[in-house]
């Protein structure tokens, strides 16, 4: 290496010439009742999961999933929407809207997992990854949409009040919709975390909020049983609320997505892997960045000014091994190796 610092670049990509297999990395249990809670309803985008070999095969498993979840959650609103009509139940109509809702946004998510499928061109150098993340505006667009329809129809019954029938389907359809859609947020969380899909996981934590305002339809049905007609209506109001604490969390994860924010813990990570490679002086700098369900990284390091070419290659190539252990879902890096200055 020169005087003048031109540096080794490695690169380890899934198409070029430095391609490895990698798994996922185990963080630990969660300990504690309060912990394991958290954990169930704020999963982190790091947990330990089994990743899949190839991207392909991550990505057919995501349409496969969403073609799953969206007949269950279908037949889940339509069950709520029978029952609907007969009641008129308001609490239970804003909570079928919010169903329907959620059982569409698989569509955007079912089209970005086949676009990501295609491979890289010379326009678009980085794959198709990123319609993953793209999908997410119209989940938050759905989530706004629902939040919309389900406080105006609560308000305008609390003004024009009207009786509810059939209390008791009301209150076996709102089961019926906690359990389906407890069943999807399952589903789509695990083989969120199995791939790596943010989109996914989150569109998982959607399905289970949806479940417990469902549980609220319940309270609403035994308000109205009990005697209290505006039951009904002030529960349709608490579940616009919760859709609209949903559409908070949505829109700031979409925001973070697009503008390339990671957990700085994966930063921490992959510095102190890099800095425990010997003939490494001091990590620059480490970049990430998340496009669809696969993380790409790049590393700055000075190395020992005197080490020769081939060991800095072979260095680099320790480097970017390092970083596929210590990331889960690392995708592509490009290690950057320049010589260390003193003086």
């Amino acid at each position: 290496m020169s005087s003048q610092d031109p540096g080794h670049d490695h690169q380890r990509t899934a198409a070029g010439h430095h391609d490895h297999d990698h798994g996922g990395h185990d963080h630990g249990e969660h300990r504690g009742l309060r912990g394991r809670i958290d954990h169930l309803l704020r999963p982190h985008s790091h947990d330990a999961a089994d990743s899949l070999d190839h991207a392909l095969e991550s990505s057919a498993q995501g349409i496969r999933t969403v073609k799953i979840s969206l007949v269950a959650l279908g037949a889940t609103a339509l069950a709520e929407l029978a029952v609907v009509a007969i009641s008129g139940s308001v609490a239970l109509l804003a909570d079928t809207i919010h169903n329907f809702s959620d059982a569409l946004t698989a569509l955007p998510l079912w089209l970005a997992f086949a676009i990501g499928r295609r491979a890289p061109t010379r326009r678009y150098t980085y794959g198709f990854g990123r319609a993953e993340d793209l999908a997410g505006l119209f989940v938050v667009a759905m989530i706004a949409l629902s939040a919309v329809v389900a406080g105006y129809e609560s308000v305008t019954r609390l003004i024009h009040p009207q009786p509810v029938d059939h209390l008791a389907w009301v209150a076996l359809a709102g089961l019926v919709g906690f359990l389906g859609n407890e069943a999807v947020a399952i589903f789509r969380i695990r083989v969120g975390r199995q791939i790596g899909s943010a989109a996914l996981v989150a569109d998982g934590l959607h399905a289970r909020t949806d479940g417990f305002t469902s549980l609220a339809v319940v309270l609403g049905a035994a308000g109205v049983a009990a005697g209290w007609q505006a039951a009904d209506p002030i529960i349709g109001l608490l579940i616009t609320v919760a859709i609209l604490a949903v559409l908070v969390t949505a829109t700031r994860d979409i925001f973070r997505r697009l503008m390339d924010a990671v957990d700085p813990a994966m930063i921490d990570a992959a510095e102190s892997s890099l800095k425990a490679i010997p003939g490494v002086v001091t990590v620059r700098r480490v970049r990430m960045r998340w496009i669809g369900h696969e993380i790409h990284a790049d590393a700055d390091l000075d190395i020992d000014s005197s080490t020769s070419l081939a060991a800095a290659h072979q260095l680099a190539h320790v480097a970017e091994q390092q970083l596929t252990h210590a990331v889960p879902k690392l995708s592509s890096a490009v290690v950057h190796a320049y010589p260390a200055r003193h003086g």
